[in-house]
């Protein structure tokens, strides 16, 4: 078996980050400079509500609110203090993210603000990996890592693009014809896992779909109550896949517990959520203005007279421009600024490139 190797293919404002062993993709994340996800950063906050109902403290920082558990540091606090605090978990839906003031040891006093950013999905994953060799496309990236970085021209080959893709699918064809079918919703993730016409004993069909199951949700990032129909089994026979399934998410670094079998036969697994899951950073505006620059820079002509101009939804122009680093990266691959055009005659976040000629 050969050494695992962190990949990072970087577009405008984005950088996909693969780890792959022996071509197999192990993990994936996303990570978008001009907006990160915020986790592990440092702030010096300024508590404005004491929630004894919630049992924390609302804290204002920089660029919101988060919330501070009194099992983190909130205890004892008056509102108006002003103390460092760390994002350990990324803000959800229209809640704040949720804050630690332990590892915050040695920051200084001072106003409300960003003290540092947390680490990139790069950092992280160079961490977790610490004997991978680490390859760059984007000589810029390098220097934020290792001094022994690679630099390519194109860090994913054609199979790391195939697997990264099939990320996006809710549906996934296992080897032997098994499929899992994966379906987000607000409150939880629910799984189906169907035979897909194998001759296997049920058993042995769900045996098998077990460790690409735990691969999937790993990949995925996804978090939260899973809860997951095992194809075919009466539900009385089901608990005893309960080591298996316990075993396939051993290896998870989040340590997913399996919570058990519900009175329907559905295995539930708790998995914590830190960064935002997959679905949730490939859906949006910002997520498909993104895609549209990353199209612009695989099609890039020699000639920075051709840059093709963008026309998209509002939604997605505004998005383009809140990003503080995508628009002026690409000015700085391209050679030239992008056009952007705001159309609301498109739908949702519809876009649409257009050929011009200096």
């Amino acid at each position: 078996m050969s050494a695992a190797r962190i990949l990072a293919s970087c577009s405008p404002g984005e950088v996909r980050v693969a780890v792959v062993r022996d071509n197999r993709l192990l993990d994936y994340a996303i990570w978008r400079p001009g907006q990160p996800d915020g986790v592990g950063d440092i702030h010096r906050g300024r508590v404005t509500a004491l929630m004894a109902s919630m049992a924390g403290a609302f804290v204002a920082l920089a660029d919101g609110d988060g919330f501070l558990p009194d099992s983190e540091g909130a205890k004892g606090l008056t509102e108006g203090t002003i103390l460092p605090v760390r994002v350990t978990r990324a803000a959800i839906g229209g809640k704040g993210p949720r804050l630690s003031a332990r590892g915050t040891e040695g920051v200084p006093h001072g106003p409300v603000g960003l003290i540092r950013r947390g680490p990139s999905a790069l950092e992280r994953f160079a961490a977790l990996y610490p004997d991978a060799a680490v390859v760059v496309d984007d000589p810029s990236l390098a220097a934020l890592v290792r001094e022994q970085c690679t630099i390519v021209p194109q860090a994913f080959d054609d199979d790391t693009e195939s697997q990264v893709e099939a990320l996006s699918e809710q549906t996934v064809t296992l080897p032997g014809g098994a499929r899992l079918s994966i379906h987000p919703t607000p409150a939880l993730v629910a799984i189906d896992t169907d035979s897909g016409g194998r001759q296997d004993s049920h058993a042995a069909i769900n045996r098998s779909v077990a460790p690409f199951l735990a691969r999937e949700i790993r990949l995925r990032n996804l978090s939260g109550a899973i809860v997951i129909d095992l194809a075919g089994l009466p539900i009385r026979k089901r608990t005893a896949l309960g080591p298996v399934i316990l075993a396939a998410l051993a290896d998870d670094p989040l340590k997913p517990r399996f919570m058990g079998f519900t009175a329907l036969g559905l295995a539930e697994i708790l998995r914590t959520r830190i960064h935002p899951p997959l679905h949730e950073l490939l859906a949006g505006p910002h997520a498909a203005g993104l895609a549209a620059l990353r199209q612009i820079m695989r099609n890039l002509d020699p000639d920075p007279r051709r840059l093709p101009a963008l026309r998209a939804t509002p939604a997605v122009v505004e998005a383009l421009q809140r990003d503080s680093v995508a628009l002026p990266d690409l000015t700085r691959r391209a050679g030239r600024a992008l056009t952007l055009r705001s159309d609301p005659a498109l739908s949702g976040t519809d876009w649409r490139l257009e050929h011009e000629h200096g």
